[in-house]
């Protein structure tokens, strides 16, 4: 979706929530009381009705606008910034794009967006030749015992498990080797002990399918214990370069985006930012479709 195409298709309010509930059809509703899928649709009152039990349901409700008071306009241009670009926007540049007022309800929509973004990708899991490393990604915090006001706050540094589904190409021609890249999880660790890595791996990953490649740090020694076969090099400028590429390039281009588009990033906020660069990296050649993928995530994420 091209901002010239978005303008055409969604001229005023009605044609979003049209869209939204075209959308949410097509995906399903579930009753919130009795868990029931089969709904009427009250027209006068854009929301859905029960069959079994009555109950009614709001086309916002069990979705990611739920309790929003910004309008499905404004939520379907949010969808478009941040589906259109790679790099994404801070959430102060998508208030002034959108010409808002408060900050706050733009501030919570991006995240709920991102929040989307990553519940969709938690969905699916790794298998075949995986790269995995650690990343350590800058990170503001809050001096103990001081509130957080501007000057206050120090940085610091977070880990961060990347992995990384990498397949081995030879050119028969040349014996050149190369490695092509599938698909990306990044998720922050809360320290460096194996077991946080362990059941990173195990959530991330189909063990039994998965060979996974990694330098020879401590966090990893139980790797072998539940993955078809465990590889582990000494750390070094050519593991980076070969064994890890394609961890690295991600680790180094979120980074380069984090600096370019966001001022500081508070530790409780950085999965968040990392669900939506892996979301869009994941879907690096949907084109336009990102925009429509993105709709489908709001709708099937968790509302609360």
């Amino acid at each position: 979706m091209d901002i010239f195409s978005f303008g055409v298709q969604f001229k005023d309010e009605q044609s979003c929530r049209l869209h939204f509930k075209e959308q949410r059809d097509k995906e399903g509703v579930t009753c919130h009381r009795c868990k029931g899928s089969d709904h009427y649709w009250l027209k006068n009152k854009w929301s859905y009705q029960c069959k079994s039990c009555k109950a009614r349901i709001s086309l916002r409700s069990g979705t990611i606008m739920q309790s929003s008071k910004l309008s499905f306009l404004s939520w379907y241009k949010a969808i478009l910034l941040m589906s259109t670009t790679k790099k994404g926007f801070s959430s102060k540049e998508i208030q002034r794009q959108l010409g808002l007022k408060r900050y706050e309800p733009v501030w919570a929509m991006v995240h709920k967006l991102r929040k989307a973004m990553g519940e969709r990708d938690d969905r699916y899991t790794l298998q075949g030749m995986i790269e995995a490393d650690e990343g350590y990604f800058a990170i503001e915090t809050t001096l103990k015992g001081q509130p957080q006001k501007a000057g206050r706050g120090s940085t610091t540094k977070s880990t961060v498990m990347v992995l990384a589904e990498s397949t081995v190409l030879e050119d028969i021609e040349t014996g050149k080797v190369d490695k092509q890249v599938g698909y990306f999880k990044a998720k922050v660790l809360p320290d460096h002990k194996s077991d946080n890595t362990d059941l990173t791996l195990k959530e991330a990953i189909e063990a039994d399918k998965s060979v996974v490649f990694s330098d020879d740090s401590t966090s990893y020694v139980n790797i072998a214990d539940y993955v078809e076969l465990h590889i582990s090099e000494k750390s070094s400028e050519q593991t980076t370069k070969e064994t890890l590429k394609w961890v690295h390039i991600a680790i180094s281009n979120a980074k380069r985006n984090f600096v370019g588009t966001y001022h500081k990033i508070k530790a409780k906020y950085l999965q968040l930012y990392l669900n939506e660069f892996i979301y869009k990296l994941n879907r690096r050649y949907f084109g336009t479709r990102l925009f429509d993928r993105l709709v489908v995530a709001s709708i099937t994420a968790n509302g609360h």
